[in-house]
């Protein structure tokens, strides 16, 4: 087996014993349920006639399923992005730590390894489990309006997978900071700095004017430059989910903006980790 995926599966097994994971996934689970056991769509010729949610009338007027879907989904893929986003940073801030604990990591070096396997191993392991996690509650909710309405769409996993990819840029943040102080706390706090930091980079060109003309605004520009916009890229995890015209110019330009920065982040925390005694 190779040593990367054996520190992953280490990652998922720890993770699957947690019980606060484990709550969040009854969580989606029951959410899942009571949505479709209490959710009733009248459809005809592909068009919604009626709503009913818990045995009340919450819509009356006659529209097209995908026009009528469309703010469900779209506040599905926000909560799939954000949601997902806030969960990763509190749930995952320990375990880069924890394998980095006294008498844990010595045993880790002490077999055959590179550091490097345990540092991707451990990135992999954990943006798995966020994979699963974001798959599992987008793919239930595709799956139930699809059968109640007949309407099949894509775009909820879409926005699945983007808020994955902006959640590894978020925890290479966390990784790194890892070797350089085993602190949990210190992780989800830096993981929070750069969703922050991710959110008013996809706003910098309205934000910037706020600055005066100067130094103030330039290192502003400068700084957020850096970021991935994490941001536009819900913007476009929403506009997927809806099926709607993209509003961001370049959708790849996002998601290699994200990739180049996880990349450069992760690079660091290698080289740190290569360098680094205990």
């Amino acid at each position: 087996m190779s040593p990367i995926l054996g520190i992953a599966g280490y990652v998922l097994r720890e993770a699957a014993s947690r019980k606060f994971i484990l709550a969040f996934v009854i969580g989606i689970t029951l959410l899942l349920l009571v949505l479709s056991l209490s959710l009733r769509l009248e459809v005809l010729d592909g068009a919604l006639a009626a709503t009913r949610l818990f045995g009340q009338d919450i819509g009356t007027s006659i529209r097209a399923v995908d026009v009528a879907l469309r703010p469900l989904f779209q506040a599905s893929a926000y909560a799939v992005f954000y949601g997902g986003m806030l969960f990763g940073i509190v749930a995952c801030s320990d375990f880069a730590p924890s394998l980095m604990s006294p008498g844990r990591i010595e045993h880790l070096l002490a077999l055959p390894l590179q550091r490097w396997h345990i540092l991707a191993g451990t990135f992999l392991g954990v943006l798995t489990m966020m994979l699963c996690g974001a798959l599992y509650g987008s793919g239930g909710l595709v799956l139930i309006l699809g059968v109640k309405t007949g309407y099949w769409t894509a775009g909820p996993l879409i926005a699945a997978l983007l808020a994955c990819v902006s959640f590894a840029a978020v925890y290479a943040v966390m990784l790194t900071t890892a070797t350089v102080v085993r602190s949990a706390a210190l992780c989800a706090a830096t993981g929070g700095l750069a969703l922050v930091g991710g959110i008013i980079a996809g706003f910098r060109t309205s934000i910037a004017p706020v600055f005066e003309e100067g130094a103030s605004r330039e290192i502003f520009q400068a700084v957020t430059l850096a970021l991935p916009r994490l941001s536009s890229l819900a913007n476009a995890s929403a506009d997927l989910a809806t099926s709607q015209p993209l509003e961001v110019k370049s959708l790849g330009m996002l998601l290699a903006g994200v990739f180049v920065f996880g990349l450069g982040i992760l690079a660091v925390g290698f080289w740190h980790f290569e360098g680094k005694d205990y």
